[in-house]
């Protein structure tokens, strides 16, 4: 065998990981970058639906109200209690610090869509915030993605469709930013939610999961990573045959 071509081969290799880590930083960055990620989206500025009229914002984790902290952390505890039962006291720290760090992007649903589209903390009597959605820009196995923190819907929103749309939404940023897969964290004990997702939306338990890493200390852990991949690269690290509901 040519030494001298083996040598090259394993620079152009190296070349093209380099270059390929260089295009996905550009991208992340240009993805968190963006201002409001609902402007390439129009249609999704509001949901009329079902008895319902909620209108959608953006934001960021850094640029949050002291109104939409509380809101953010009254929505979470009413939701994620139960599902983390004992673990919900350590677990609300971590999620109020993921809450406001820099790189955290917010789409928030308000009611009445007539109202003023302004910031909720330069009004008097700021709307009800309904829900929220908390995502993020990052790798993963070196695969670009865009990370679903948080999906949470006061309840008298739930069950109208809602949830689906955002969904929708969220997958339609990933792919405009050109991320290579969704990828979600989810409670085993919230069966509703793993339904959801993996029996209505497609998505499969990711080979990333503690219980496909390794299905021992897998048990021991009380959630799942699930994901949905969009380019051949990002299934093949990313995506494993799932369970269905």
């Amino acid at each position: 065998m040519d030494s001298r071509s083996e040598s090259d081969k394993k620079k152009l290799k190296r070349r093209e990981i380099l270059e390929r880590k260089k295009t996905i930083d550009q991208l992340i960055k240009a993805a968190s970058a963006q201002i409001d990620h609902l402007d390439s989206f129009p249609p999704f500025r509001c949901f009329n639906r079902n008895g319902l009229c909620v209108r959608l914002e953006s934001g960021r984790g850094d640029k949050l109200s002291p109104y939409l902290k509380q809101c953010i952390q009254n929505l979470l505890k009413a939701n994620m209690e139960g599902p983390y039962g004992s673990q919900w006291a350590v677990e609300e720290k971590v999620k109020r610090r993921e809450m406001v760090a820099p790189e955290a992007r917010y789409i928030f649903l308000h009611s009445n869509a007539n109202e003023m589209m302004e910031d909720s903390a330069n009004l008097q009597n700021p709307s009800p915030l309904l829900g929220f959605v908390h995502y993020r820009f990052t790798l993963e196995e070196d695969i670009p993605v865009l990370y679903l923190y948080e999906i949470q819907l006061d309840s008298s929103v739930q069950g109208k469709g809602l949830g689906k749309f955002l969904m929708q939404l969220i997958e339609l940023i990933a792919r405009k930013n050109r991320m290579e897969a969704l990828v979600l964290t989810v409670q085993k004990a919230n069966s509703l939610a793993m339904k959801f997702y993996i029996s209505k939306l497609g998505y499969v338990i990711s080979i990333i999961s503690p219980s496909r890493v390794d299905p021992l200390e897998g048990i021991e852990k009380n959630y799942e990573i699930l994901c949905k991949t969009f380019e051949p690269a990002a299934k093949a690290k990313l995506e494993i045959c799932s369970f269905f509901f």
